[in-house]
Parts: structure tokens; sequence; C-alpha cells
């Protein structure tokens, strides 16, 4: 569906991209994951036709990237780019002939788009009066008025409910099954986990990794994190230490990476003698693995800094 081939790009002396490279398969649910400024708006600018790469090629539905590829996309940004005083049905006629629909395709393709979101009900609600979450599956049904091939998702979720996720989470997932490839970005690793077939981690305009979740846990070491709290985290290291286990920091909370699962005595033997305070056995989930990705990263390219004379001297 969608091949992007050494694809550079670059603001002034800035690179933002950087030899990317990756294709996401018809029916798909591909997860672009990275910190701000990694370089995905810039990819889904260049995607939508509306910035031009500096270098490389992108083949949509086997079409280079053109004017005509453009209604082969449909976009939900970030921000709900709706005229809030027009109903929804207001809104989805006016994005509707903006790609150039037929009245009677219109009087087709809005009702059962605002129905596939859960608003046919609202039809005649002026967007203003939607709730946050009725606002996204708005913009979802916008996205999807012309029949796009290729659905990109940027940030879909962010602000909302659980209960306003969840229900979009269901849609997209709906949209899946009925075919529809799909290029998300987020930075809810919860979200990218429970969603998507495969995931890429972009630094820098740099692809860092990419495969589903099963590969990318070849990334770590670890078979099971352990959190553990104690007043006591020095002797903590240096007892793990003795048995091979590495310990990270996740926010305020040391770990521990058991290289094989052990049971809950087995691992409150191995810090006997040592007071603590709690101690919790998690999976190795999304989060440790992008923590590892991009912890990599920096680590070499701190490596990579020439020393100062003074020091090589």
């Amino acid at each position: 569906m969608l091949h992007i081939q050494s694809l550079y790009k670059s603001y002034g002396d800035r690179a933002v991209l950087q030899n990317l490279n990756l294709s996401i398969a018809p029916g798909e649910i591909y997860g672009l994951l990275g910190p701000n400024g990694a370089g995905k708006t810039t990819t889904i600018r260049i995607l939508c036709h509306l910035l031009a790469a500096d270098s490389g090629r992108v083949m949509l539905s086997g079409q280079p990237l053109s004017d005509a590829t453009k209604p082969l996309i449909g976009l939900v940004p970030q921000e709900n780019l709706q005229y809030a005083s027009l109903t929804c049905e207001e809104n989805l006629h006016f994005f509707a002939r903006l790609y150039g629909r037929s009245r009677q395709q219109r009087k087709e393709q809005v009702p059962a788009c605002l129905d596939a979101v859960g608003l046919l009900s609202r039809a005649k609600s002026p967007a203003e009066t939607l709730s946050g979450g009725m606002k996204r599956r708005l913009s979802l049904a916008i996205a999807l008025v012309h029949h796009p091939k290729l659905l990109i998702l940027d940030e879909p979720t962010t602000g909302l409910d659980m209960e306003a996720r969840i229900d979009l989470w269901r849609l997209i997932r709906q949209l899946q099954s009925q075919g529809m490839t799909i290029l998300l970005t987020t930075h809810l690793l919860d979200e990218a986990e429970r969603l998507c077939d495969r995931l890429g981690i972009l630094k820098n305009g740099y692809l860092l990794a990419e495969g589903s979740l099963a590969q990318l846990r070849q990334c770590i070491t670890a078979q099971e994190i352990v959190v553990v709290r104690t007043g006591a985290e020095e002797q903590a290291i240096a007892r793990a230490q003795t048995y091979g286990f590495p310990h990270r920091r996740y926010g305020d909370e040391l770990a521990f990476w058991l290289p094989e699962p052990l049971g809950m005595k087995e691992i409150i033997d191995r810090f006997d003698g040592i007071p603590l305070e709690s101690i919790a056995r998690q999976p190795v989930r999304l989060e440790h693995i992008y923590d590892e990705v991009l912890r990599s990263e920096r680590d070499e390219r701190s490596q990579a800094v020439p020393q100062p004379l003074e020091a090589i001297s």
C-alpha cells in the first residue's frame, strides 16, 4: 500500500528526515512512534503532498506521490478541523464537495460515514455542541467521506478520557476489519501496543527500530521486569548485579531485568536481607522497549562525540 524509500528532508541546516525507509501492507495498522521533533509530522505532510521531500521516493497504492494521490489519503489531524457552527452532516457535505463528490455520492456517503462512527443520531447537531470524543469521531468521519485507501491518524485520542479512547479504538479496529490501511502516530504507548500490527521508532529523522511487538522485544534482554521499592537501593542494585540482573529507572521506579521469569518467592530470596517496601512483577511492555531503543541511540551518539584535545593529550 505505502512504500517510503530513502526519504530525506531538511529545514535549512537541520535534517528532519534522514534516509527514512518503511512500508505498510494493505490492511495493516502501522504505528510511527517517537519524541517531539522526531520527524513524524514532516512525514505526514510529505505523504499528504503538503510538503516536498528533498530526495527519496514515496509510492502509494502503486502510484508515485502527486496531486493525483491526495484523494487516496484520509487524515485525522491532531486538532479537530471542523466548522463549529455547521452541523455534523453539513461538515461532511462540505469536505466531500472539496473531494469532488457528486450530489448523489454525498447523499449516500455522508449518512454512511456518520453511521460508521456512531453519529447518525447527531447529524443535525452543530459540531460545537459535541463532546470531545464525539468531535474526534466527527473528524474520523470527515477523513473517511471520500473513501480513502490510507487513513492517517495523528495523535487520535490525545486529551480524551478513557471511555472515549476505548470507543475510538473500537472504531479503528472496525475500520481495519473492513480492509482499511492505517498509519497511526501517538505518544500513548499503551494505545500503540493495543492497536498496531507493526511499529517504527523514529528519532532525529532516523528509524531506529521497526517490527511487530514480538520482534521489538528482541531489543531488550529481559523476559520479565521486576520493580522494587526500597530504602537501600544501592544494596539492591549490587545484589541484582551478582545475579546478572541489569537495572533501569522508569521515572522514580527502580526496575530489574530478569533474563527468565522467576516465581515471586525466588525473586524475594534473591534480595534476602535487603529491606523491601514493595516488589512487583511486570511483563516486558512497549514502554520498556521504547525507552531502551532511545537510550541506546543516546549512548551511541555520546560515544561518537570526539573528545576534547586536552583529554586526548
